[in-house]
């Protein structure tokens, strides 16, 4: 199996999870559900590590998908840990990361074509 397969259900199981994890609870509601944050956390660094290990020339194939977003974000969460704001993170998971999910099924089905 390609790699790139691995990585892609990596990320897209990670997304997914958050997706979950969020549902309709607010940056207050992880705030003071530390197991709750930390598999939040847990999660968009697992998104962004895998981000991270693609090929430069599989992104470039599928340029419309905004590869470099995840491990920025995963290099803010574990670099910055005490910095985090979880409101970020909870936008991102409800208003960004299910098109992302999508982009992410749609880029590993043409990998598997």
């Amino acid at each position: 199996m390609r790699r790139e397969v691995v990585l892609l259900a990596e990320m897209i199981c990670a997304a997914e999870r958050i997706i979950e994890l969020v549902g309709d609870r607010s940056e207050i509601d992880f705030e003071a559900d530390r197991d709750g944050r930390d598999a939040l956390l847990w999660n968009y660094t697992v998104l962004g590590e895998a981000a991270a290990q693609l090929p430069e020339e599989f992104m470039e194939q599928h340029e419309g998908v905004p590869w470099r977003r995840p491990s920025q974000l995963r290099n803010r969460i574990v670099h910055g840990y005490w910095s985090i704001d979880l409101s970020v993170l909870v936008r991102n998971a409800t208003d960004q990361l299910p098109e992302f999910a999508a982009q992410l099924r749609a880029a590993r089905a043409a990998l598997e074509e």
